[in-house]
């Protein structure tokens, strides 16, 4: 596991429109957390929020990569700069951000192509599991090929 005061791959996983999950992966695209169920109409922010996730990053001296869905969350989720336009430093800026969030958004990406995540009809608290045995699956599958 890779922490370099660690740039963490942040994402939601919506499910069927219903529950939404926030997620954090390591640097190699591995799922470190997982957060519990909440209504998929959540904007990423106030989710990231409901879960406290700025305030775990900054008590562990971690920091987080996330879309611009999670613009706002202060210097522990560090996020594309918006708009058209911009000077070369910036788009080079998001270049660098989106390659090293890439292997968390495989990893976000690989989880969502499994059909049992969108056909998701039980307590929202055992989505949790439910997600986590499929990254565990979706990791012996990728690594044993």
């Amino acid at each position: 596991m890779l922490f370099y005061p660690a740039a963490l791959p942040l994402s939601t996983l919506t499910l069927n429109r219903v529950a939404a999950l926030q997620a954090i992966a390591d640097a190699n695209g591995n799922l470190l957390w997982v957060s519990g169920a909440i209504r998929g109409s959540i904007h990423d922010t106030a989710a990231a929020r409901i879960w406290q996730i700025p305030r775990l990053l900054a008590e562990q001296g971690l920091f987080s990569l996330g879309d611009k869905g999670y613009e706002g969350l202060g210097h522990e989720v560090a996020t594309p700069i918006k708009g058209r336009d911009k000077p070369e430093w910036q788009d080079a800026h998001n270049r660098l951000h989106a390659r090293l969030r890439g292997p968390g958004e495989r990893m976000f990406a690989q989880l969502k192509t499994w059909s049992i995540l969108d056909q998701v009809r039980c307590d929202p608290h055992q989505v949790i599991q439910i997600a986590k045995a499929v990254q565990v699956l979706n990791n012996y599958e990728h690594h044993s090929a």
